[in-house]
């Protein structure tokens, strides 16, 4: 009898997670200043979706201002103050790509000063340049995460029909430059390609013929993803698997100062790798693609906050009042009936939600930080107590009982899986 020896297999997985526009328009300048020392703090605009970012291995997003300093403008020709890349950073982003039509909002020294400002910040970018030997020698991107490595490419169909200033580059959708660029990225030997385009039309709902075109020149050309940006509202996600392809035509706003129905909000996508290796190979291939509605809450006092929308869907404590409560389920009705619709094996993610368990007989319901997380007596089969609203993730879940045992006389908590399609709770554990 021959035996033959099977190679030995390792399989590791890598999560990414894309986000649409990051806009700073006036309003959302002056909610984040803060007088006392004439500075700007953003954090408090994310702390609600900053686990759901810092749970992905790698996030993306789309910068569509510049950092070009003082005078510090919104619209329509964007400059943020410095603190906006700082808090990205804080909050969990990676990676921006900066090929927009609000590229050269400020010109040559507002595009090199963005550079030098992620830079600093330790933000890696790509779709400007400072000339043409930076773009040679760091074009397309290349991404190394836990063992993975990505090739990323970025282009845009204008900057407002302000021209580019030598020697600066901006990245144009130029389908024979895009299929050079492609040859490029294939050379990497990269396991995944991306291309994130800013194309299509603004507040439009769903793709147009060119942006189909593109996305399939791409994944002709060797790419497995192709992420879209600039409509400021959600079109279609689609998922090929036998061709191991996905395609999110636009991912809205993820953060903005726009208020109108449809503009309010957007989706981030995630996207598991799987990459099984052996010693004469390794294949990769997307084993999983879902997305997360979020959507862009004021309150009262004017502040921005950008929240899991699905978490935050039946809540009485934090969206206040009750027309922004309104608006929050309208955005999320009209979402999930565009992706119901059209989204092709591209579906909410669908995991447990979580809720934080005070061990005491007791509670302080008066306290701010107790009542903010709306708990409730309830009595279990395995063990009576209070039960916190359901909240959208794990990570979230730590946080709050972090922030309890942290900041009320409570010092117990417990995280408590509730099964999404099951009404029975399982134990704290």
């Amino acid at each position: 009898m021959l035996w033959r020896t099977a190679p030995a297999q390792d399989t590791t997985y890598l999560s990414l997670l894309f986000l649409g526009d990051i806009m700073q328009h006036d309003s959302q300048r002056k909610a984040a200043y803060i007088p006392d020392n004439e500075n700007y703090d953003y954090s408090q605009c994310f702390r609600w979706i900053a686990p759901h970012l810092q749970a992905a291995d790698v996030t993306i997003g789309n910068l569509e201002v510049t950092l070009a300093g003082e005078p510090y403008a919104g619209y329509p020709r964007f400059s943020a103050p410095d603190a906006l890349a700082r808090d990205l950073k804080r909050a969990g982003v990676d990676v921006l790509v900066t090929a927009n039509n609000h590229s050269l909002d400020r010109g040559r020294p507002g595009l090199e000063r963005t550079l030098e400002v992620l830079r600093a910040h330790q933000l890696l970018a790509t779709g400007t340049f400072k000339d043409s030997a930076e773009r040679a020698t760091q074009y397309p991107l290349q991404i190394e995460q836990k063992g993975f490595r990505l090739s990323l490419l970025n282009y845009t169909y204008g900057t407002n029909g302000i021209p580019v200033t030598a020697p600066n580059i901006v990245n144009l959708i130029d389908t024979v430059q895009i299929v050079k660029d492609m040859n490029a990225a294939r050379s990497q030997q990269s396991d995944i390609i991306i291309v994130f385009f800013h194309w299509g039309s603004e507040y439009q709902s769903q793709p147009t013929a060119w942006q189909k075109a593109l996305a399939r020149l791409c994944f002709r050309e060797g790419a497995q993803l192709v992420v879209g940006a600039h409509p400021h509202v959600l079109q279609p996600m689609e998922w090929d698997q036998s061709k191991n392809h996905v395609v999110a035509y636009s991912l809205g706003n993820f953060v903005s100062g726009q208020r109108p129905r449809y503009r309010d909000g957007g989706a981030t996508l995630r996207v598991v790798l799987q990459k099984i290796s052996t010693s004469k190979q390794a294949c990769t291939i997307i084993s999983a693609a879902d997305y997360h509605l979020q959507w862009v809450y004021r309150d009262s006092r004017q502040r921005y906050f950008v929240l899991p929308a699905a978490a935050f869907e039946t809540d009485t404590v934090v969206v206040q009042p009750t027309q922004s409560r309104e608006a929050l389920r309208q955005f999320l009705a009209d979402s999930r009936a565009l992706f119901s619709r059209y989204n092709t094996q591209v579906a909410e993610d669908s995991l447990d939600m979580f809720r934080v368990w005070i061990t005491s007989d007791s509670l302080l319901l008066d306290h701010p930080v107790i009542r903010m997380y709306k708990p409730s007596r309830e009595e279990k089969p395995e063990v009576a107590g209070w039960y916190t609203v359901a909240l959208k993730d794990v990570q979230t879940a730590i946080r709050v009982a972090t922030e309890i045992t942290q900041t009320t006389p409570y010092r117990h908590a417990a995280i408590v899986r509730v099964p999404k399609r099951r009404t029975r709770q399982s134990s704290p554990r």
